[in-house]
């Protein structure tokens, strides 16, 4: 992780190196979510096995082959990048060895893994599956922003969650301020009310120049940081609210 020296919360991305961002939950300072994203050049391979963790793997751009002990999948019509189009993506079960290899250009890629104790079948998830699964468009005025999702809770998995959000420049995005740190459930109904959660943001800028601003804080202000991200960087989220604009 290149944690940036003025802000413990930003990671910032190494963009001279095949992995550019990589965050392991040991560096993060908690105990399940480790994220990493990464190229790969035509002629290369990424070869690895899962252990004891679920991945979740997610095409920003390019297109890929996988041949798994969970299965092969292969794309064809892989997005340019993540303004252009909707997401492939890729979950894998703990205990699966894996094998990705870029198909034409330069393939790019993120992977998000956390520990698992059960055991569910690969996904493949294209874009007709993240269509059929409804695009939400949440807020209005300058708190508008699209949400694509990947892996909602409920997708049989163990613990991974992964959406995408589209946030026009200017706009405000985890508004109105919220936080997801404390379980908490209905007493009556049962039905959750907040998750407890461990989240990274990895931001991706259409134009170079590009940054966002992210607060993240408690009620008690025993963490109070502003992360200034930039392409390629992330911001993790440990507890707290965490407006972005």
């Amino acid at each position: 992780m290149n944690r940036d020296k003025n802000c413990p919360i930003l990671a910032k991305s190494s963009l001279d190196k095949e992995i550019y961002q990589s965050i392991t939950s040991a560096e993060a300072g908690w105990n399940y979510l480790n994220f990493m994203a990464r190229t790969i050049k035509p002629g290369q391979k990424w070869i690895g096995e899962t252990g004891n963790n679920e991945y979740l793997f997610v095409l920003l751009g390019g297109n890929f082959s996988a041949e798994t002990s969970a299965g092969k999948w292969k794309t064809s019509n892989g997005r340019k990048d993540v303004f252009n189009g909707l997401p492939h993506a890729l979950y894998l079960p703990r205990q699966t060895e894996f094998k990705i290899t870029p198909v034409g250009d330069l393939l790019d890629i993120a992977c998000g893994w956390c520990p698992a104790e059960k055991v569910f079948p690969g996904q493949f998830i294209t874009p007709s599956t993240v269509a059929e699964m409804g695009i939400e468009y949440r807020g209005g005025d300058n708190a508008s922003r699209q949400i694509n999702r990947i892996l909602p809770p409920g997708s049989g998995c163990n613990r991974l969650v992964c959406v995408e959000v589209y946030t026009p420049s200017g706009n405000w995005s985890s508004f109105p301020a919220h936080k997801h740190d404390t379980r908490k459930t209905d007493p009556v109904t049962g039905a959750l009310i907040e998750a407890s959660l461990q989240e990274i943001y990895f931001y991706k800028m259409n134009k170079p120049q590009g940054f966002a601003i992210q607060k993240v804080y408690t009620d008690d202000r025993g963490l109070d940081e502003i992360a200034e991200a930039h392409h390629n960087d992330a911001v993790l989220i440990p507890e707290g609210y965490h407006p972005v604009v």
